[in-house]
């Protein structure tokens, strides 16, 4: 079996500053095999904290264009048989600016974002991405999508606390997903 942690949206420090305590503990007793970040991570320092738990895949969100513009856009890997793909999820600027229009207009489009996602992996049976600050799993088609919310700020359209999640993988399949809470307390 593979446990993946997952996580997204941390805004270290433009708005957090410093991750979860509680994020760390609940990786380390999963015992996560690798940790996947979908973006918006600000500084290189969060991977490296991360890294001190398990390997780190990450990609670029929108806010990691000076400090993390290295990273990819997106990734494509495989655990234990599942193929996995990650993305932030804001796409190119053009498309990043006219969502931020539309969003001003009519509220999130969450179809919009799961799409998106979804496209950009074509053969993955788990996508995950970020951006929406929104928890979201779900099966669409036969694969699954995943966005763990954010890691330091909750869904500011009313959804749940700061969030990250937890993947078990196991003979190719996806066996188990949970969320995490990271309110400390």
């Amino acid at each position: 079996m593979v446990k993946l942690g997952v996580l997204s949206d941390t805004h270290v420090p433009d708005r957090a500053k410093r991750l979860p305590e509680k994020l760390f503990f609940l990786f380390r007793s999963a015992g996560v095999d690798a940790i996947l970040h979908a973006g918006d991570i600000c500084v290189p320092g969060v991977l490296e904290q991360l890294a001190e738990v398990a390997p780190v895949y990450a990609v670029r969100g929108n806010r990691d264009i000076y400090a993390l513009r290295g990273l990819p856009e997106k990734l494509s890997l495989e655990f234990d048989g599942v193929r996995v793909g990650l993305i932030h999820g804001h796409g190119r600027l053009f498309q990043y600016l006219l969502d931020k229009a539309d969003w001003i207009r009519r509220g999130i489009q969450e179809d919009r974002y799961r799409q998106r996602a979804l496209q950009a992996f074509p053969d993955a049976h788990l996508v995950i991405f970020g951006h929406l600050h929104r928890r979201i799993h779900v099966w669409i088609g036969g694969r699954f999508l995943f966005n763990p919310g954010s890691a330091c700020c909750p869904d500011w359209t009313g959804g749940g606390p700061p969030s990250a999640g937890l993947i078990s993988l196991d003979a190719g399949q996806i066996v188990q997903v949970e969320f995490l809470d990271l309110n400390q307390s």
